[in-house]
């Protein structure tokens, strides 16, 4: 480690608030302890939790680290023991935290390599909603060839992957969107039938486009009054599955109605999830769509790039709900 340095620029939650609170510091470069790797950080993705983190609701699980940032991107440079094999390699990883940073602690289990098809900017856009949308998705919803599922948040980072993996493994799949110009996006990214929510009904448009069926698994990142019109779009045996409570975190439920058609409602959390858990993922991924991301049939869509000192900006830009796929912060 003699080329590593002592210190690294990180962006640190100076106090809970707006996108101002985050403040580039100065901070000890961490070392990696048994199992773990240092990756120099050549990108880093934002995500949602990120914001909650900034805000004070989604604190970091014990032993992680306190700066925010869940996924990143560069090249092993240190490893505790039982990780060395990995040094020197190029890397994505899912991380508890500490993404917002020149240096980032990663768990081995949770890396993935990177190929050579796959630009770093984009490599780090893939790890949270990769795991998220297959745990949840496919796991957890039993999603399977041929299926029509529903998912909000159409042009999210959720919902383009989604829609990617949705095409690969044999999906329709239905998004609802905030305007027309989006649902043209999510449409133009493979996405079967697109929403604008505000001028249509979903639950009427889930009718009509299934012709009555109505859908397998409903992903949702909504929650509150969402749920138990999701629930009205779902087929016999369908599958509820919530992965955020944007509209709020309790809901009414007919319980009468998930009887009487044998509905499922279910959901997760990521990051609070054990190393081990996350790792046991992390080898299905590679073995079911890693090829595809070695084959350049798997990217994740970039909406803006910003420099690691500009984490504030690529929030706002994140809050503002503007943007189509993943905002990344690069760094030099």
């Amino acid at each position: 480690m003699s080329d590593i340095p002592a210190t690294m620029t990180a962006i640190e939650i100076s106090e809970h608030g707006g996108p101002e609170v985050l403040k580039p510091v100065t901070r000890p470069v961490p070392v990696p302890g048994p199992g773990e790797v240092l990756i120099k950080v050549a990108a880093a993705g934002v995500n949602r939790p990120d914001i909650l983190q900034r805000k004070g609701a989604y604190p970091p699980p014990p032993g992680a680290s306190d700066l925010p940032g869940l996924e990143v991107s560069g090249t092993v440079v240190a490893a505790g023991q039982g990780a060395a094999q990995l040094i020197g390699t190029r890397v994505c990883a899912l991380v508890p935290g500490g993404g917002y940073a020149e240096y980032c602690l990663s768990p081995a289990g949770t890396c993935l390599p990177v190929p050579e098809v796959l630009r770093m900017t984009e490599a780090a856009a893939i790890p949270e909603t990769l795991f998220t949308v297959w745990i949840n998705l496919f796991e957890r919803g039993f999603a399977a060839d041929g299926d029509t599922v529903l998912v909000h948040g159409g042009t999210s980072g959720i919902g383009t992957m989604a829609i990617a993996l949705g095409n690969l493994f044999g999906l329709e799949v239905i998004v609802t969107c905030g305007s027309d110009d989006k649902c043209a996006a999510a449409v133009e990214l493979g996405a079967a039938h697109a929403i604008n929510y505000k001028e249509t009904d979903f639950v009427d448009a889930v009718e009509r486009w299934t012709e009555g069926r109505g859908v397998a698994v409903v992903l949702d990142m909504v929650g509150g009054d969402y749920v138990p019109r999701n629930l009205k779009c779902l087929a016999e045996e369908g599958r509820h599955v919530s992965i955020a409570v944007q509209r709020g975190g309790t809901a009414e439920i007919p319980i009468f109605e998930l009887m009487r058609r044998r509905l499922t409602m279910t959901g997760s959390t990521l990051r609070p999830r054990s190393i081990e858990f996350k790792t046991m993922v992390a080898d299905e991924l590679a073995k079911t769509v890693w090829p595809y991301v070695e084959g350049n049939r798997l990217k994740p869509v970039i909406d803006a790039t910003f420099p690691l000192a500009e984490a504030a900006a690529a929030h706002a830009r994140l809050e503002a709900g503007d943007h189509i796929g993943k905002i990344v912060l690069t760094v030099e």
